[in-house]
């Protein structure tokens, strides 16, 4: 069978866009807060 062309780890999707990845600068706070305000459920991966 042939492998699929799309893949993702977890530990590189965490590391971009995790809670924590998002603290670390200024522009992911921005986005962890604008998805408190739209009142998301999931804020980050």
């Amino acid at each position: 069978m042939t492998q699929r062309t799309l893949h993702g780890t977890s530990r590189k999707r965490k590391r971009t866009s995790g809670f924590r990845a998002r603290m670390r600068s200024k522009n992911g706070k921005l986005v962890i807060k604008a998805r408190r305000k739209k009142g998301r459920y999931r804020l980050a991966v």
